[in-house]
């Protein structure tokens, strides 16, 4: 990884776009993705666990396996991939350019890992795939993933997920290690959507993220493509079917560190329609000079915030149900809560037989519901 220097940052991209100088990643991470990283990084000696833990990673082992036998991105090798990743990191100000590799491999892919220092990795498949504006918005997608420090996390999970398998024969031992990659992958899918974000901040072009997104899904065939009835597949994959199938879903997304590229397109779009997305895009933004000031409380306020809403909003028949369940409990409690004012509080002095006071107890609650408008729980 080099030191930025104005020839780090010196091409100027095909057309102008909109940087943003000491951006923290805060401002585009998903809630929960935020909420996760804000707890980690006020944690005293988070950093120096992790440098204990990469002895025993193989990220050494990574870094020279793509030394040796991938080509290293650079003014003399893919060129204008180079030029995209120092645009990428000019945009979000990523103080250093990670090392960026392409290695052969037909299936389109793209990672962001290590511990000490981030290493980008994509595919020729992915190479191949993607025309310029569609493969900026990756490269700011990986380059997003560095800032917020996801390439830590992904090189924990790589390995867990390789240590279960070799656990496997111990009793137990699967068991736990495959607890905390499962909680780990679910972290992993909303840190996509984060980068994704990032993605769209690179590239300023929304158009092209989502070709990207459907050309990952479905190959180099735009043509027998479209992007509105492929968003309409994500729709028709949220309300669509009936509990089981809801049930198949979260069966199906568990062994994933991605979420499903129609639902990760839905995502986009409505994040770029959002206040949020605006601000950003007009200079209003979180600060990386106040990420520690960032309160945990707060970040986990939202995530808890974005998560009810989510149930509350969802098309999903699981998530319906669950909204119902919720929503009857508190319409429950509320009706509970106010049989119980009504016939014990008030605040009036019970009767010497101990009934009168709280008859005038109840007319003077029943009164005031009257006069100052019934609420309903």
């Amino acid at each position: 990884m080099t030191e930025k220097t104005d020839n780090d940052h010196g091409n100027v991209p095909s057309r102008q776009r909109k940087r943003f100088p000491d951006i923290s990643s805060r401002a585009y991470e998903h809630p929960a993705d935020r909420s996760a990283l804000v707890a980690l990084r006020k944690l005293t000696g988070f950093d120096t666990v992790f440098k204990a833990l990469s002895g025993l990673l193989p990220e050494r082992s990574l870094r020279l396996l793509f030394l040796s036998d991938s080509v290293r991105v650079s003014d003399a090798q893919f060129s204008h991939l180079n030029d995209m990743l120092r645009d990428a990191c000019y945009i979000l100000d990523l103080e250093k350019v990670p090392p960026m590799y392409v290695t052969q491999d037909p299936k389109p892919n793209a990672m962001c890992i290590g511990l000490d220092e981030p290493i980008i990795v994509v595919t020729t498949g992915l190479v191949e795939l993607l025309d310029e504006e569609e493969m900026r918005a990756v490269v700011g997608h990986e380059v997003g993933h560095a800032l917020s420090g996801h390439s830590v996390y992904r090189t924990i999970l790589l390995f867990l997920t390789s240590l279960a398998v070799k656990v496997a024969w111990i009793p137990l031992g699967n068991v736990a290690i495959m607890a905390i990659v499962t909680a780990l992958r679910e972290w992993f899918r909303k840190s996509e959507l984060s980068a994704d974000r990032a993605g769209l901040l690179v590239g300023q072009d929304l158009q092209a993220s989502m070709r990207g997104l459907m050309k990952i899904a479905g190959g180099n065939h735009l043509h027998e493509m479209n992007v509105d009835a492929f968003l309409a597949q994500a729709d028709e994959y949220e309300k669509g079917g009936d509990l089981r199938d809801s049930v198949l879903k979260i069966i199906n997304v568990l062994p994933r560190t991605h979420p499903f590229t129609t639902v990760r397109a839905a995502e986009l779009k409505k994040w770029s329609e959002t206040r949020d997305y605006q601000r950003i895009m007009d200079g209003h933004y979180p600060r990386r000079t106040e990420d520690k000031d960032a309160s945990v409380t707060d970040s986990f306020r939202e995530s808890a915030g974005h998560y009810a809403e989510s149930v509350r909003t969802s098309k999903d028949p699981l998530m319906k149900l669950v909204g119902d369940i919720a929503g009857g409990a508190g319409d429950l409690a509320g009706d509970l809560g106010g049989k119980l004012r009504s016939r014990f509080g008030g605040g009036a002095p019970r009767g010497d037989d101990g009934t009168g006071g709280a008859e005038k107890g109840d007319a003077g609650n029943e009164g005031g519901r009257d006069s100052g408008g019934r609420t309903e729980g």
